[in-house]
């Protein structure tokens, strides 16, 4: 089995902006919730499985604007490990979510792209 979208992401210097253009373009639902101080999680309405999304903020030193997919894996720290040996480099170590949404880290292709991992 391959390694399938899990998740993605908008990351924009304005985030309250950028959550008015997508909710409103594609007819996306939001939600803020409070505890994850002003990040946007949104149901893109797919079915039968629909893949989720967020848009947050750009902050200085951590993740570029622009758009963040996540896949599946197994092993974060394997996988990051192969992505190395394959050049590529780890942007965000692992960093576990709240509750039980599992672990995420996010690595640069050798181009420079940055893709996230989320186990």
């Amino acid at each position: 089995m391959g390694r399938p979208l899990a998740w993605f992401e908008i990351v924009s210097p304005d985030a309250a902006r950028a959550r008015d253009f997508y909710t409103t373009l594609f007819d996306w639902k939001s939600e803020q919730p409070e505890y994850l101080d002003g990040y946007t999680l949104l149901d893109t309405g797919s079915e039968p499985v629909a893949v989720g999304g967020g848009i947050g903020a750009a902050r200085s030193g951590g993740m570029p604007p622009g758009v963040l997919v996540y896949f599946r894996v197994d092993d974060l720290d394997a996988t990051l490990a192969h992505a190395k040996e394959l050049g590529g480099s780890t942007l965000l170590e692992p960093m576990t979510l709240q509750g039980d949404a599992g672990t995420i880290a996010v690595l640069a292709d050798p181009d420079g792209n940055a893709v996230g991992l989320w186990a």
